[in-house]
């Protein structure tokens, strides 16, 4: 691969940010419809990781909107581990291996 087309890759573009805004809102509209609620312990627990990858998802539409598009991308990343480490511990009910670092069932 040249230079140039790795400097392309490693370019966080417009495209690219809408890319990853559309899948993690995704992934946070699907984990905030699947949360356990089998006992109140886990479903704050779910909550709890909800209101961080909203805070973080939040912050990255903050920073897109100033041209920051690296905290913007850092923060969507963020975001985006809430989601998946409550997955990861069966906080949400998810069996999306697109959205998720989870198997199907």
């Amino acid at each position: 691969m040249g230079e140039e087309n790795r400097r392309k890759q490693d370019l966080i573009t417009d495209e690219k940010l809408t890319k990853y805004f559309l899948i993690t809102g995704e992934a946070l509209a699907k984990a905030t419809a699947a949360v356990d609620t089998s006992s109140p312990t886990r479903e704050a627990q779910a909550r709890d990781f909800l209101d961080m990858a909203q805070r973080y998802h939040d912050d990255a539409q903050h920073f897109k909107s100033r041209g920051d598009y690296i905290n913007a991308f850092a923060a969507l990343n963020y975001a985006h581990g809430w989601l998946d480490a409550g997955a990861r511990s069966r906080l949400f009910e998810v069996h999306d291996s697109r959205l998720f670092t989870v198997d199907e069932e």
